[in-house]
Formats: structure tokens, C-alpha cells, sequence
């Protein structure tokens, strides 16, 4: 050869030289059962709730003359798919409560579950909510959790009949000056 240097490909000018070949860390057998322990004990999720219970209350549509009140729950473990969350509210009015369900869908963060419209709500009252988290398959009873809501509202803030109808918000012919 005629004393030419053959120059390494990553030697270009301003390249950063490559690390030396090999393992930077060994991977001992401690070393792996160490990081195998990190990983279930993130996993271990037996003394957590199944649900948090992240807020709720009533709400009042005036538009539409309908008042309704709801929770929303936060999965705090991986719950299976296929588990029930079940919301009994109690009914302002007396009488049934209202039970709500909805089968739990691994995609989710959280469910609000709510009411449908509801009559004699009272102002500063505590309306009792409880939280039950039923199996899967045989929907056995896995927890309950309780809470109550108070209005600051009293029922009679809302109009007899709805001030509009239908989607688009128009106004209600049945309240038209005649």
C-alpha cells in the first residue's frame, strides 16, 4: 500500500466514537430476581379499594326542568373485565331506590353513573350512595363503599315544565304567550 490510513466509518469528523462491545451492567442472577421483585410488588394491588370513590352531587338542567345526581368512580386495581359496578341511590322522593349498573371495560379510567331525573330533591338533605363491586361470572358481592350528597339546591328552583324541547334547544310551545 502506498502508506494510506484507511480511515473507520464512524471516524467522521464530528462522529462519536462507539462504546466498546459487551454488557455495560453483568446480568447476575441477583441482579434479575431483584428486578423481577420490583416489578410484582407493583403489581400487587390486594391491599388497595377496587374503586375510589373520585366525586359526585346533583345536578339541575333548568333548561329542561329535570334534576338527577350521580358518582364517579375510579378503578384504583385492575378490574377484570366483565366486573359489575352497581350505584344504589336512594330516592329523594321515597320509595326504591335507584340502582344503577355498568359492566366494567378494561379500556376505562373511570365511570360515572348517575340517576335518572328525579323529584323532591331538598336542600342541605344527605342522600345516601353505595358503591357495590360485584364479580364477573357468579356476581358475588366483592366490595361496598358509602357516601352521601347534599344539594344546595331545593327542588322548587326548577320550572314546572321544561323551557325547551328537544335537542337543539328550542323553546317549549307549551309555555308560548297565547
Amino acid at each position: 500500500m502506498l502508506g494510506l490510513a484507511r480511515r473507520r466509518p464512524d471516524a467522521a469528523k464530528g462522529a462519536v466514537p462507539r462504546p466498546p462491545r459487551g454488557r455495560s451492567l453483568p446480568a447476575t442472577p441477583l441482579m434479575m430476581a431483584l428486578a423481577v421483585g420490583v416489578m410484582m410488588a407493583a403489581c400487587d394491588d390486594q391491599g388497595k379499594p377496587y374503586v375510589e370513590i373520585e366525586g359526585g352531587g346533583f345536578i339541575f338542567n333548568y333548561r329542561i326542568a329535570e334534576a338527577f345526581y350521580g358518582v364517579s368512580l375510579r378503578p384504583m386495581r385492575r378490574l377484570e373485565p366483565g366486573t359489575v359496578l352497581e350505584v344504589v341511590f336512594e330516592n329523594p322522593a321515597g320509595g326504591e331506590p335507584y340502582v344503577v349498573r355498568e359492566t366494567v371495560n378494561a379500556a376505562r379510567l373511570s365511570y360515572m353513573l348517575r340517576t335518572p331525573g328525579l323529584r323532591g330533591v331538598e336542600k342541605d338533605r344527605p342522600y345516601r350512595v353505595e358503591v357495590r363491586v360485584l364479580a364477573p361470572r357468579d356476581g358475588r358481592l366483592l366490595a361496598t363503599y358509602q357516601t352521601t350528597f347534599k344539594s344546595d339546591l331545593d327542588q322548587s328552583v326548577l320550572p314546572e315544565k321544561p323551557l325547551t324541547v328537544g335537542p337543539g334547544y328550542t323553546p317549549n310551545p307549551e309555555l308560548e304567550a297565547k
